[in-house]
């Protein structure tokens, strides 16, 4: 009776030391994440659900994400930050994302005007005539030849990117075609990004956005059409 008692005070022990640590644990991972929210927001000026929820659940998840992304859009690399922001505010308008106003915030402190964060939203507008220009050719090519839909979508392009230097907007054109999974759009914008002197670095930095923005799967793709592209075009790669 008696070693029956000492067993199950050990088991309560046991049990309870267990509940401690548990509630230790938990009470540190929930001190880890609010600690990593409040210096999130200090650094970003913002807090989104899901960091909140990643804070709460997996502290060491959300510190793995932020490191990315903070050396992925906050870090300077190789594009300036009017560059990257333009790149950006392109790509937000393209994907129609009304939560990423930030970026229009650091557009303006990065000393963009108005008409050039406007101009970098022109930019994705313009992107969005290539469909029509595209379909044109392709279904009307009698009337519509390849090269005169071309010449027309180029004159469009050219007047909507208004005061962004010439490589920027096609660096920023071409992710946008990447973001939309628009692999003919993609091309052409590599190539004339090229020509106008835009760097492998810089395309590989502003392309990187899409990982971010919209995943993997898209991501694969756009890298898979630089890739490509380069071997048909004769342009630099992506590696």
């Amino acid at each position: 009776m008696q070693i029956e008692n000492i067993h199950s005070t050990k088991l309560a022990l046991t049990q309870s030391i267990k509940v401690w640590r548990q509630t230790v644990a938990k009470e540190k991972s929930k001190d880890e994440g609010e600690k990593l929210l409040e210096a999130m927001f200090a650094k970003r000026g913002y807090l989104l659900p899901y960091h909140r929820m990643l804070g709460a659940s997996d502290p060491k998840l959300l510190a793995t994400y932020d490191a990315l992304y903070t050396r992925l859009t906050l870090d300077e690399r190789i594009l300036s930050a009017v560059e990257k922001e333009t790149v950006w505010i392109a790509l937000i308008a393209t994907t129609r994302e009304k939560l990423a106003f930030f970026h229009f915030e650091r557009a303006a402190s990065a000393g963009m005007s108005n008409s050039a964060i406007s101009d970098a939203l022109a930019i994705a507008a313009a992107c969005e005539s290539f469909n029509a220009f595209f379909f044109g050719y392709s279904a009307f090519e009698k009337w519509v030849p390849e090269k005169m839909a071309m010449k027309r979508y180029s004159r469009v392009f050219d007047a909507a990117r208004g005061r962004t230097l010439p490589a920027t907007a096609e660096i920023a054109a071409a992710v946008c075609h990447a973001g939309l999974r628009n692999a003919n759009g993609m091309r052409i914008h590599l190539q004339r990004a090229f020509e106008k002197g835009a760097t492998r670095a810089q395309m590989a930095e502003a392309l990187s956005y899409v990982l971010l923005h919209r995943g993997g799967p898209t991501m694969v793709e756009a890298v898979a059409c630089w890739e490509k592209a380069a071997q048909e075009l004769k342009i630099p790669g992506p590696y």
